[in-house]
């Protein structure tokens, strides 16, 4: 790959997870300060995530890979995400907000897949040369980060109660207008399907993998990949709020340092992988979920904070033991028949289903531990994720016995 095309698919990287990481850390507390939302009314919005996960292959598969260049049609999503992000900006209570949210996650989650198909489409090597490039994205969200909490304070105590968190979807939009912009000079992608041949929708939602489920210990993954994204979900709904809450400085800032783990455990992952095996590193990602939050529920206190940036810290063990490990393990179990069916529907189960119900259940639990003065019992939020995470920590080490080496 030349220098030009590295520069250009790095800056592509950046500028779309800066995006996302511009509002999405910091949505919980917009919600709950600015809008007023309930718990159930958060989770529907946060459920647009998953609406977007499951509506994505179509995009892809029925758009971009039959009929038009990658780079334009991410080219074209952003430009229009810019607009609804604007609309976002602009709306002053849940029921305007709703509405342009949902159309925002549609457009974006596609994006997500598009902007690795622009990648790997310059890579002789994408083994050795994505991860150089994808790089670039957390650095990205990282310094979105940075910016809302050490540069313009908008996630401070009297920024959110002067409603400053609304800025975040101005940026967001005017990032996304930039690289709407930008992705028309990017390395053409042209359509890898003939536009005449027939599409099999089970495909595209990779249920042509459902046979594998047949396997015992590819059903246990399958349920537990579901099961814990319940706890992710209260992660990505209430952790800002949380700290937020607690009188933690710059929250947005600190939780940076999630991503900074992220890159770190996945770089050790490798080592720890050939090592121990995948039911010991993925049990290490499980368990991981469950001191997390129970770091969250008794770390609240002004002496105890530090207990908190070792449950952000934790980020990288949590995400990049379970989520990547078991990218690993389906690419393996799958075998080369069923290896693009099989990603797809473990996609379509956790960001898909397995969101849908924890969002759903975040919410719930959320409420029933709202007091009547409108405080938050932080702890028990805390602890029945925690309780979840653990009970599918057991049901993974009770059941699950594959034997088969998975190389990393």
């Amino acid at each position: 790959m030349n220098l030009n095309n590295r520069i250009k698919l790095s800056t592509m990287m950046f500028l779309e997870f800066f995006i996302w990481g511009a509002w999405f850390v910091t949505l919980g507390t917009f919600l709950g300060h600015n809008l007023s939302a309930t718990g159930g009314q958060s989770a529907a919005v946060f459920s647009t995530q998953s609406w977007g996960a499951i509506i994505a292959p179509f995009i892809i598969g029925l758009i971009a890979d039959r009929y038009f260049n990658a780079e334009k049609i991410l080219g074209i999503l952003h430009l229009v995400g810019a607009v609804l992000m604007y609309q976002m900006y602009n709306a002053t209570d849940i029921n305007g907000f709703y509405p342009y949210v949902l159309a925002y996650m549609i457009l974006f989650m596609p994006t997500l897949a598009l902007v690795n198909s622009v990648s790997f489409n310059q890579m002789k090597d994408p083994e050795k040369e994505f991860s150089t490039i994808r790089v670039w994205g957390t650095i990205g969200w990282i310094a979105a980060g940075l910016l809302i909490s050490y540069v313009f304070h908008w996630d401070t105590d009297q920024g959110v109660k002067e409603g400053l968190l609304k800025n975040t979807f101005m940026m967001g939009a005017v990032v996304s207008l930039i690289l709407g912009l930008f992705s028309f000079t990017l390395p053409k992608t042209p359509p890898k399907v003939a536009s005449g041949e027939k599409v099999k929708i089970s495909e595209i939602l990779g249920l042509d993998a459902l046979k594998l489920l047949k396997d015992k210990n590819f059903a246990i993954f399958f349920i537990s990949s579901i099961l814990i994204c319940i706890p992710l979900a209260f992660y990505y709904q209430n952790a800002h709020s949380f700290l937020s809450n607690v009188g933690l400085e710059n929250p947005t800032g600190k939780m940076t340092i999630g991503q900074v783990s992220e890159v770190l455990f996945l770089l050790l992952l490798p080592v720890f992988f050939s090592k121990f095996g995948f039911k010991k590193t993925i049990l290490v990602g499980m368990l991981a979920w469950g001191v997390r939050y129970a770091l969250f529920a008794y770390g609240n206190a002004s002496d105890l904070s530090f207990m908190l940036i070792i449950g952000i810290a934790l980020h990288g063990i949590c995400y990049d033991f379970f989520f990547v490990s078991g990218q690993i393990y389906t690419n393996a179990a799958a075998g080369e028949k069923y290896k693009s069916s099989a990603q797809g529907l473990i996609t379509l189960a956790t960001y898909g289903v397995g969101m849908l119900i924890g969002f759903e259940v975040a919410g719930l639990i959320t409420d029933s531990y709202k007091t009547s003065e409108g405080a938050f019992d932080w702890k028990m939020i805390w602890i029945i994720p925690s309780g979840i995470a653990f009970v599918v920590f057991l049901l993974f080490t009770l059941f699950f016995n594959d034997k088969k080496k998975v190389e990393a």
